[in-house]
């Protein structure tokens, strides 16, 4: 049980940093935000708890397809300003886009790589 109050006051707090930093120097919130944090947060809790390298390599695999798939999220957000379009609508529109992309590929793609 305290292996997961750990693993949420970690995630807590990558979110409450990204954010604070993010409205005080954009771009180092920003850099913070692409790091693969939680990636290799779940990486070494994985490899602590189950030493399973097959899994992780998977995990891994999986994680370098979906990435690219979502990025469409940020189109809206990125182009708010330009468009017109609160953050509600901009935020909702990328959710669309990124369920879209990684829907598609989950629907026309490979069942199991």
């Amino acid at each position: 049980m305290w292996q997961m109050l750990l693993k949420a006051a970690i995630s807590g707090a990558i979110i409450v940093a990204v954010s604070e930093i993010g409205n005080r120097v954009p771009r180092l919130g920003a850099l913070l935000l692409t790091l693969p944090l939680v990636s290799i947060l779940a990486f070494i809790l994985t490899w602590t708890q189950h030493r399973d390298l097959t899994a992780i390599s998977r995990l891994a695999h999986e994680t370098l397809i979906l990435v690219p798939l979502g990025l469409p999220f940020f189109i809206p957000l990125g182009f708010a300003n330009r468009l017109g379009l609160g953050f509600w609508p901009a935020f909702a529109a990328g959710i669309l886009l990124a369920a879209a992309t990684i829907g598609l590929w989950f629907w026309l793609g490979p069942k199991a790589i």
